[in-house]
């Protein structure tokens, strides 16, 4: 009974992130239509001729494509501005809030801050989809943040407290970050199709009966823990501390810096495609779509390799940097959409490398060194995350207009082959044994309370 829960856990916590990705994305082919459109109505018939929430696929093609380009070109800066802020308004309020949802999940549990967080998403997708104003859509948007803070941190938590044996851990953790990949790259389709024949609101409404949906059945499976069972869990390290810890500030460098070409690639490649190769529509919205394959790929060779050889975890995060590394080089040399495909599907590959074999680092680190209390690591490594995509849609194309697209490349590859060298610094983490607090809390002194007791009981099993 017990593993059936936490597969319905599982199940429960990979639709979270599905959603929360799938929301992240979905706007990629709405919102710098609408926004030119509110910009047209408040200007008194500048912008497109098609209502914000209509249908309008008459015409010779209009002004709106299925797949459109992540972030296509507009008449005016400040509009590449607003739309700019508004994807990495996100990012941002989920940097700011992580060091206090880890706290606060390590203190009451990782059931009530996930149903929370879906609440809070749940909030934000109906105001995306009934928004008339760009303010609206800001607020809402910085509220996907606050839910994803609580959501994405608890739910990862989550699945490394159920899953505490390897190698469950690791293929429960591959499963979570396979439905992140499949949010992100399926939503724009997803958007796209929707908002041409359905209107803007359907793709939003569909969103939220699912994160309502989602909630219930995690309130049905899992209650949030009652005030005497939050009593009987151990106190988990403070973030601060594990922020200096060495090992896991090398693991949370390496997500961040494997995860820079995606966030930098992603608001600079459709420009840059139909600028050099004359990309069409279709070409720019498809670009990533490809990508999802080798990511699941990916995900699970490291998956396998880490079941059959655990001790080379560092290996395949090393691998995986230098494949992003030489893949980001050879972006700028590609000549047609063909050609670039390869490359992002080398990227996106290397990430689930380095994201399947880090991840369940973490929290073994956590085991060995600290208090097996998973939501402040987790909210380290979301913040790893964080830094990448906030810095994204707002810094990648000041540098592309400065340096030049094959130098910002360039960069982002060298940095990754150079931090590659640097996990060899893990080569010896899986030599670690429990610490001393640790052994003193689940076999010297035995179970003191239920969470000991069920500690125990795991260990022992």
């Amino acid at each position: 009974e017990a593993r059936r829960q936490r597969r319905l856990l599982l199940a429960v916590v990979c639709v979270a992130l599905l959603l929360d990705n799938m929301l992240y994305m979905v706007l990629v082919p709405i919102v710098p239509d609408y926004i030119a459109a509110m910009r047209g109505a408040e200007g008194g018939g500048g912008g497109p001729s098609v209502p914000p929430g209509g249908n309008g696929s008459g015409g010779s093609g209009g002004n709106r494509s299925l797949f459109p380009a992540r972030y296509p070109a507009s008449s005016g800066g400040n509009e590449d501005v607003q739309i700019g802020l508004l994807f990495a308004s996100k990012a941002m309020l989920q940097l700011l809030v992580n060091p206090l949802s880890g706290t606060l999940i390590d203190r009451v549990g990782y059931e009530a801050p996930l149903l929370a967080g879906l609440g809070v998403m749940f909030l934000s997708t109906a105001t995306f989809a009934f928004a008339e104003s760009y303010g609206t859509l800001f607020a809402a948007r910085s509220l996907q943040g606050l839910g994803s803070a609580f959501a994405d941190t608890a739910g990862i938590a989550l699945i490394a407290h159920r899953y505490g044996e390897e190698p469950a851990r690791s293929r429960a953790l591959g499963t979570a970050l396979a439905c992140i990949s499949f949010g992100s790259l399926a939503a724009p389709p997803f958007g796209g199709v929707l908002y041409e024949f359905a209107g803007k609101q359907v793709p939003f409404l569909v969103l939220a009966c699912v994160c309502l949906l989602d909630g219930l059945s995690l309130l049905a499976l899992a209650p949030p823990c009652t005030t005497a069972a939050r009593a009987n869990m151990p106190v988990g390290t403070p973030i601060h501390r594990l922020m200096v810890d060495p090992y896991i500030a090398v693991v949370a460098g390496a997500l961040a810096t494997c995860n820079i070409p995606l966030a930098f690639l992603e608001p600079t490649i459709a420009n840059w495609m139909k600028e050099s190769m004359g990309a069409s529509e279709w070409e720019v919205g498809l670009t990533w779509l490809p990508a999802f394959f080798p990511h699941v790929l990916g995900v699970y060779i490291t998956v396998r390799l880490a079941a059959a050889y655990p001790h080379l975890q560092w290996f395949y995060g090393a691998l995986g940097m230098a494949i992003i590394g030489a893949s980001s080089c050879l972006v700028p040399a590609c000549r047609n959409f063909g050609q670039v495909i390869i490359p992002l599907c080398g990227i996106c590959f290397g990430i689930a490398l380095v994201d399947t074999a880090l991840l369940p680092t973490l929290a073994f680190l956590v085991d060995v060194r600290h208090v097996s209390v998973y939501g402040s690591v987790y909210a380290i490594a979301d913040i790893s995350y964080c830094v990448a995509y906030a810095l994204g849609p707002v810094v990648a194309g000041q540098i592309v207009h400065t340096m030049g697209f094959a130098q910002l490349n360039l960069g982002m590859g060298l940095a990754n082959v150079l931090y590659a060298p640097i996990l060899l610094f893990l080569k010896n983490v899986c030599q670690m044994k429990p610490s001393h607090s640790e052994t003193n809390i689940l076999l010297e002194e035995g179970p003191k309370g239920l969470y000991d007791t069920i500690k125990m009981e795991e260990r022992k099993g």
